[in-house]
């Protein structure tokens, strides 16, 4: 059975690596200083950026197979699964690691900015890679914060501080978000911005819960397209179908709340399934496992 490691805060992972604790809400980990240590499969209550010179072979993301590029970093977010099980080995890795808490940017223009972040997002499938002279700001930013925490007692200003440090480091992330996403057909991928969009906003206003699983119809109207054409640059965008992109974004949304202590059930019913087996008919299409094995196969660490 997978062993999962509840990434409550962030220095449950910074114990679990046994890096120096420096602040309640915030962990700056520099993976040079550290003895070898085994990996872990988390799933993160709270923010994360892992930037790394080389990252470790069979990651996953999402629970899907996943490897990042050289010189690059890994976003993750709250609700969000990754890692690599533990096989008894220990690792190596050259490169930082960043977690912070919701709570600290609680008040904060940045709590609402940072939902606007698509590379936070299971549907971002790629790493961001960072040019020499990107790797070199974002390292010095670390040190700075760092150097900060050591310093300084746990304040409101310093909490301000660290806030605007990390967004600083984000806004680095994003530029690289957006060159990469440049690079890629600029229709297909608008497309796929909004439509991906469209499903987060439907979840965050509780729509689901009176008009059910969003339909295609329904995203192509909102996105003022025919569902043909919809379809069309979704297939181009993804090579998939539509109805297999909202059925994969609804998967990940259950997966979330299965491994927060709901049922099938209540899953279901969360997600705007009118019946359980529907749910379950879907999520095992697209995982090719049943919700019931989803949970028996992931044994959480206390």
């Amino acid at each position: 059975m997978k062993q999962i490691l509840q990434v409550t805060d962030p220095n449950v992972y910074a114990n679990y690596v046994d890096a120096p604790v420096l602040h309640p809400l915030v962990s700056i980990i520099h993976y040079d200083e550290l003895t070898p240590f085994r990996s872990a499969l988390n799933n993160y209550g709270v923010y994360g950026l892992f930037i790394q010179k080389s990252f470790p072979k069979n990651l996953s993301y999402g629970m899907l197979p996943f490897q990042p590029s050289d010189a690059s970093i890994i976003a993750v977010a709250p609700g969000q699964t990754g890692g690599a099980e533990d096989n008894g080995q220990k690792l190596s890795i050259s490169g930082w690691g960043l977690l912070f808490s919701p709570e600290l940017l609680s008040g904060s223009a940045l709590a609402e900015q940072i939902h606007g972040y698509r590379f936070f997002s299971y549907f971002y499938t790629d790493s961001l890679r960072t040019t020499t002279a990107e790797w070199g700001r974002i390292m010095q930013l670390l040190v700075q914060m760092r150097y900060e925490l050591r310093e300084s007692d746990d304040t409101p200003a310093l909490r301000s501080l660290l806030v605007g440090y990390i967004h600083v480091i984000l806004e680095y992330c994003n530029r690289i978000y957006l060159r990469q996403l440049s690079a890629e057909d600029k229709g297909s991928s608008d497309i796929l911005k909004r439509f991906h969009r469209l499903l987060t906003d439907y979840y965050a206003d509780g729509k689901q819960l009176e008009a059910g699983v969003p339909t295609v119809r329904y995203c192509a109207s909102e996105l003022a397209y025919s569902a043909r054409y919809l379809g069309d640059m979704i297939h181009q965008a993804t090579g998939g179908t539509a109805i297999g992109y909202i059925h994969s974004f609804v998967v990940e949304q259950g997966k979330n709340l299965l491994m927060h202590g709901h049922n099938v059930s209540e899953t279901a019913h969360l997600l705007g399934f009118e019946y359980a087996h529907h749910f379950g008919r879907i999520f095992k299409k697209v995982t090719k496992i049943s919700p019931l094995e989803f949970l028996g196969k992931r044994k959480i660490l206390k």
